[in-house]
């Protein structure tokens, strides 16, 4: 089990020689690979997603741990921050998902939308904490999440649905121009002001290995740090 912090690629998308979790472990690995043994991560996240990612250094684990994942036997819990203060305290969202460009215009080609032919997904929800930031006139809920299934972007998908999309999304966040704003600007001033952190709020933070183990994260810095500068909500 590692932790990944954001910002870093689990694999290599471009032959560019940008740094990803994979090489980082193939590297520090070295030994272990050399005398037979192999990296393959059996739960990937998202560049901006941060926490818990398990990784299977033998090809019997890598077997076992894609079986359990397919039989749904190893179980993943994620914390995010959104916008608002959500009038529930507990939600399920079963909604299924495809690719937004697949039936709809779409100018980001990844991005998802709930629609009646898409593959079918379902996230359960909580609410853990309610809390406004000094000066932002903004509420804000961290979230638990628990996905049912593993659908591309489904958690931050299944939030924007009920109206309380996790901060710092650029692609289902207040505006998805502002991905494409970002891609060619990168990080300004202008985009701080409307999503409020560089990355999505969202982190891997539980996940169990049925009648096994099971490995807990909290908030990394950057997210506890938005936390923490808060006033006190309900």
């Amino acid at each position: 089990m590692v932790e990944k912090p954001p910002f870093l690629l689990v694999h290599p998308t471009k032959p560019d020689g940008a740094r990803t979790l994979w090489g980082e472990l193939k590297h520090l690995l070295a030994f272990e690979i050399a005398n037979g043994g192999q990296v393959s991560i059996v739960n990937r996240l998202d560049r901006e997603t941060s926490g818990l990612v398990l990784v299977a250094k033998s090809a019997g684990a890598a077997r076992r741990f894609g079986l359990m994942m397919q039989e749904q036997r190893i179980a993943k819990e994620y914390l995010a921050i959104v916008w608002g203060w959500p009038e529930w305290e507990s939600k399920t969202v079963e909604a299924p998902l495809a690719r937004q460009g697949a039936y709809l215009p779409s100018p980001i080609w990844l991005k998802q939308a709930i629609h009646p032919a898409g593959a079918l997904a379902r996230t359960d929800f909580t609410v853990e904490k309610r809390f406004s930031r000094a000066g932002a006139g903004d509420r804000f809920s961290i979230v638990r999440a628990v996905p049912q299934t593993g659908r591309t972007h489904q958690i931050r998908v299944h939030l924007a649905s009920l109206g309380h999309p996790v901060v710092g999304d650029k692609f289902y966040g207040p505006d998805e121009k502002l991905y494409l704003e970002f891609i060619q600007t990168g990080w300004t001033p202008g985009l701080e002001r409307r999503l409020l952190l560089p990355r999505h709020a969202l982190h891997s933070a539980t996940l169990e290995i049925e009648g096994e183990e099971r490995w807990q994260s909290p908030l990394p810095e950057d997210l506890e740090s938005f936390v923490s500068d808060a006033g006190r909500g309900d």
